[in-house]
């Protein structure tokens, strides 16, 4: 019951975006904070359709904070790696966003 509280009050201080007040257009990072709201409550669906990144972005911030007290074999490939992945699907999804193939 006190995370849906808490996420309820999230909700209510979510930043707009700046790019789009000023300029009316999406940028890459449009809607990664409503993706990771709704992917901690538990509707993976919608995060997933409102943010493809996001089960590549969560991954990586998890392994970097956990880096920070365990070494891993391989950690420095395992960043890159999911850095590069996320990176591409913020580039194509945001391609599509713009040419207007996703929605």
């Amino acid at each position: 019951m006190q995370l849906a509280t808490s996420l309820l009050v999230i909700e209510d201080y979510m930043l707009p975006c700046l790019n789009k007040k000023l300029f009316g257009i999406d940028c890459p990072g449009c809607g990664l904070q409503r993706s990771i709201f709704l992917f901690f409550k538990g509707e993976f669906s919608a995060a997933f359709d409102m943010y493809p990144a996001i089960f590549t972005l969560i991954p990586l911030a998890l392994f970097a904070l956990a880096s920070q007290f365990i070494r891993f074999r391989f950690e420095t490939s395992i960043k890159v790696t999911l850095g590069f992945v996320s990176g591409a699907i913020i580039l194509v999804n945001y391609i599509l966003k713009m040419t207007h193939l996703t929605h």
